[in-house]
């Protein structure tokens, strides 16, 4: 009989305070239920395995990083914009540093929650973007530019990757700098 008051919304929220805790990979099933002090068999009577409990991870992940995104945008334009949404990604990946890689998954098409949860946060970049007189092609293209420089800088943070004796703050402002020149100077 499964736990009272177990439901699978709460197995995945308890599924990403473990994760933040004990790191995204070392996530398991078991771990869960010895968390939630449920015989393993039993929790799968609220998720279907591993893979179905990373999934609605990653929908989770996904969903709260697009409202940090979308309220740091909120009533900014161009370079604030830019600053407050690259510093939401950055905030949320620092607090979450278990769930933030399971942001990363692409949207599981199956999963309409997933989905919505992942164009809410596309859509917070391409407003940025508007701004810059960028749509289309050249949209899709600096999005890819803003999530590979902002997650390349958050994970290499994570992993202590930098060494050199300058702060980390002033090379993120300069990081975000450098996207808005690179967006204020586009050329197709």
């Amino acid at each position: 009989m499964p736990r009272a008051g177990l439901t699978p919304r709460t197995v995945v929220r308890e599924a990403a305070r473990l994760a933040d805790e004990v790191g995204y990979e070392k996530l398991t099933l078991a771990a869960l239920a010895g968390r939630l002090g449920v015989a393993l068999p039993s929790l799968y009577k609220h998720v279907k395995g591993v893979d179905a409990l990373t999934q609605k991870l990653a929908a989770l992940a996904i969903a709260e990083l697009a409202d940090e995104m979308t309220s740091a945008a909120a009533g900014r334009a161009g370079r604030d914009a830019l600053r407050a949404v690259a510093g939401a990604w950055r905030g949320y990946a620092r607090r979450h540093p278990g769930r933030y890689p399971a942001a990363q998954q692409v949207p599981d098409p199956a999963d309409p929650e997933h989905v919505a949860a992942g164009r809410r946060a596309l859509d917070a970049v391409y407003a940025i973007l508007r701004g810059y007189g960028l749509a289309g092609d050249d949209a899709v293209d600096a999005a890819r530019m803003f999530r590979s420089a902002v997650h390349g800088f958050v994970t290499l943070e994570a992993a202590g990757g930098f060494g050199l004796p300058r702060g980390l703050d002033r090379s993120f402002d300069q990081m975000v700098a450098a996207l808005d020149t690179a967006y204020r100077d586009w050329r197709s």
